[in-house]
């Protein structure tokens, strides 16, 4: 056995390796600003410590923040665009592996395509799912637009409005304890499950299986992702934030628990803005 023909049928290890580097990648890409002039980590320190924006180094990152502004377009399209999509390919794509890995398993204990009749298929159900999140990057753009600078800032991305806060924390409190979030967090919390009730042969299949968990991942996770308003589009600590709930949700025995108690404690959150 040659040593591409060893690498191809470790079929599960080659995929969870490419999952890992797309999302690492997309994290360095966050990191650095997201074609941003200030690094992500810049924007997090003024957006947890704002009173450091009236020191020296402070002012000088807002002032390059507002040169990007004036040399920039109105509003750059695909670089926000980009910038969200990148940020949700960073968040999701460790919470949907299992479904990944499972699926280049069953094909390839099908053994359809030989050693490497797993990988398109697999490619193809990935690309499924991260364009049902471009979609959702495009429809978060707009509501950025719509949005600055009257209630979101255009420097640091986040709400300026005590009364958008709390709406957009109401609403993602209020949805966590629905039944429609559950009826969602079922299907991305049971590969098995959709995979056996869902499958689709091919690759317009695996493309069409790729859409499909997408949307229901869209459903699961949109307003939980629309409270980076809240917290600030390039805020590394609530990004990360966001990411650990929703693993926590798709990943563990006590996902539906924590996301329920998510709901609570933002439904909390959301009247005390409202209060004080």
């Amino acid at each position: 056995m040659s040593a591409v023909e060893a690498l191809l049928r470790r079929e599960r290890a080659v995929v969870g390796a490419g999952l890992a580097l797309l999302a690492l990648l997309a994290w360095i890409y966050v990191w650095e600003g997201a074609g941003m002039d200030m690094s992500a980590l810049d924007m997090t320190r003024l957006a947890l410590f704002p009173h450091l924006a009236a020191g020296p180094m402070g002012m000088a990152d807002m002032a390059n923040m507002e040169n990007m502004q004036m040399d920039a377009p109105a509003f750059a399209w695909p670089l926000v665009i980009a910038m969200w999509w990148v940020m949700m390919i960073a968040m999701m794509t460790p919470s949907a592996a299992p479904l990944v890995l499972l699926y280049g398993r069953v094909l390839r204990r099908a053994g359809d395509g030989g050693a490497a009749g797993a990988y398109a298929p697999t490619a193809l159900l990935v690309a499924g799912y991260l364009a049902v999140w471009l979609a959702f990057s495009a429809a978060a753009a707009a509501l950025q637009h719509a949005l600055q600078p009257a209630f979101v800032s255009e420097t640091m991305f986040s709400s300026t409005s005590a009364v958008l806060s709390a709406t957009l924390l109401l609403a993602a409190g209020a949805y966590q304890l629905s039944p429609l979030k559950g009826a969602c967090l079922r299907q991305c919390r049971s590969p098995v499950d959709f995979l056996t009730r869902r499958w689709r042969p091919g690759w317009r299949g695996a493309f069409a299986m790729g859409l499909e968990h997408g949307a229901w991942c869209v459903g699961c996770c949109a307003l939980l992702m629309a409270l980076l308003f809240v917290g600030g589009v390039m805020n590394l600590a609530w990004i990360a934030l966001l990411a650990i709930l929703v693993a926590l949700e798709k990943l563990t025995p006590a996902g539906p628990a924590v996301g329920k108690a998510a709901g609570v404690a933002l439904i909390a959150w959301g009247i005390a803005t409202l209060l004080v």
